[in-house]
């Protein structure tokens, strides 16, 4: 059996396996960043995606990689493996390539408001995902007529929900249907507004370097919900 078609029916068999074992608990990821905290949950129906960085924070993958590519009003990228140990103005955003890639998970039901978490990939035509680079959204809030264009280049039929939330809080719709959105920050979203407004070089990466470095423990989703006003949908 090649080692892709491996890694892939090992991901789907787990990932299976997760989304079986409904409780009353859920995933909460701490991502600790040099401007700040923030709290992720990641969604039960992009299985592949939640097992993967699930399994990477756990392994303490992301510990010391920083946010290589910021870029206002637009997002934040993280998790090239090859940043760890960067040397000041070297060029990233090519590393983890040798891991295997995610299926494209994309869910109508979850977009690219601000404070999602989507992961990146390059420009494969099955939009298969990098196994670790990540970006979490910014975005710029849209008026009721550009987000009709886009969602009619796009495909999408928003929810009276997502139109409210890209109106108000702001986001990428272009990127819907084009890149997997996995899970979403519930706390603490001004954290992305300092980062993304850090001075940067030409190739978008921070000239003073922004770390990071995560945990992951489950807990009562009634916690979660309590202490971070979040609400499952």
């Amino acid at each position: 059996m090649k080692k892709g078609l491996f890694v892939v029916i090992f991901l789907l068999v787990s990932s299976l396996t997760f989304a079986q074992k409904k409780s009353k608990k859920d995933y909460l990821v701490t991502l600790k960043t040099t401007y700040g905290t923030m709290h992720m949950v990641l969604f039960d129906d992009t299985p592949l995606h939640k097992e993967n960085f699930i399994r990477l924070v756990k392994k303490k993958f992301y510990d010391s990689l920083m946010f290589h590519r910021v870029i206002d009003g637009f997002m934040i990228q993280g998790g090239d493996p090859n940043s760890r140990k960067a040397k000041p103005g070297e060029m990233l955003g090519n590393g983890g390539g040798d891991m295997e890639r995610i299926p494209f998970e994309f869910k109508p039901n979850h977009v690219h408001r601000k404070g999602a978490l989507a992961a990146a990939r390059d420009n494969n035509p099955e939009k298969k995902s990098s196994a670790c680079q990540f970006y979490i959204v910014q975005g710029k809030k849209l008026t009721d007529d550009e987000l009709t264009t886009v969602a009619g280049r796009n495909k999408m039929n928003y929810t009276n929900q997502q139109r409210v939330d890209y109106l108000g809080m702001g986001g990428t719709p272009r990127l819907d249907n084009n890149y997997t959105v996995f899970g979403e920050v519930i706390d603490n979203l001004n954290v992305i507004d300092t980062i993304a407004a850090q001075p940067r070089d030409k190739a978008d990466r921070p000239l003073k370097d922004v770390k990071m470095s995560m945990t992951v423990k489950k807990m009562k989703k009634k916690k979660i919900m309590k202490r971070y006003g979040y609400k499952y949908q």
